[in-house]
């Protein structure tokens, strides 16, 4: 999916004009995947632009880096008014966020030194639905992929650093290769880890069940809302391991993620779900996290956060 350019990039402190964000080709992400970063949404609501679990998206950003020891020379407080003054200054409404800190340009050993320069810029685009706007009502075909996620104490996959991102591209590949609209990928045991780029519910005679942390997925602040908005409505939400063949009985099963938002999965390596597509409980959740954004659901959690800060006014550094 093409990005849809704006028109600045907020980087290190300052906004610069959107084609002037370039990297070195020496610098240390390129060459070693040493970045962290974080995909966040902004959505239109009646009282205006509103980013949807800001801090808890950036505060993940500052966790990640922490892991890999990779210094962000912000607060968190700051990034969050970059975030907003990045909206701001591109007079967006609904938009994708990407913040991404890195090791840049300095040196060229496996190890960032202190010559390694750490650096941290944000955009914000336009981006529509991730597996496209017909996939929120009928779903997408998924095939288990051949290719497991990382096992435990071989990268962490708690942070969200763009070398684990190898792993979903390669599930993503093999499913669209094979004809999948998207790939699943299982654990070191072989159990249900999580999708390319998405978590994955999964539901069976009422009861909703998603793997747990331990089962090598990053554990989305979507699938936390919507694990949230399930237990107000009253189901039984449970962290569990999961079979492969548990997906291929189920009564509905739906991805979750700031790209994919809320997206019901239609099969599972030709094995149709039970609802045929989208099922009534995660047509209910779509409901009620879209109704964050109308305003037909309330914001209990505090989770919008408005774009418009007072304290920082937008400046056009050339």
């Amino acid at each position: 999916m093409a990005i849809q350019e704006t028109d600045f990039i907020w980087r290190n402190g300052e906004l610069i004009d959107w084609h002037e964000a370039q990297t070195h080709v020496l610098s240390h992400a390129l060459h070693y995947g040493s970045s962290v970063f974080e995909g966040i949404r902004c959505y239109n609501t009646p009282t205006g632009p509103q980013i949807f679990r800001l801090t808890d998206h950036v505060k993940r950003l500052f966790n990640s880096a922490k892991v890999y020891h990779m210094p962000v020379n912000h607060t968190v407080e700051e990034v969050e008014a970059a975030c907003r003054m990045v909206i701001r200054a591109n007079h967006l409404k609904d938009a994708y966020i990407r913040p991404v800190a890195f090791f840049g340009y300095g040196g060229i050993g496996v190890l960032p030194g202190a010559d390694t320069k750490p650096e941290i810029c944000i955009a914000a685009f336009p981006w529509g639905a991730y597996l496209g706007e017909e996939a929120l009502t009928k779903g997408v075909d998924c095939c288990i992929s051949s290719w497991s996620r990382p096992a435990p104490n071989t990268i962490p996959t708690g942070a969200k650093a763009g070398g684990n991102y190898l792993s979903s591209m390669l599930i993503s590949h093999e499913a669209h290769s094979r004809g999948f609209d998207e790939g699943i990928g299982l654990d070191v045991n072989g159990l249900v880890s999580e999708g390319a780029g998405e978590n994955i519910f999964v539901v069976s005679d009422g009861i909703i069940r998603t793997p747990p942390s331990s089962a090598s997925i990053l554990s989305g602040l979507t699938r936390d809302a919507v694990m949230k908005l399930a237990e107000a409505e009253g189901f039984d939400v449970r962290e569990q391991t999961l079979s492969r063949e548990s997906l291929y009985f189920a009564d509905e099963i739906f991805f979750t993620g700031t790209a994919a938002e809320i997206t019901p999965v239609r099969s599972v390596d030709g094995h149709v779900v039970n609802a045929g597509g989208r099922g009534p409980i995660a047509e209910l959740m779509q409901k009620r996290f879209f109704g964050l954004f109308s305003g037909e659901t309330p914001d209990r959690h505090g989770w919008l956060q408005p774009v418009q800060d007072n304290a920082m006014e937008v400046q056009h550094v050339a």
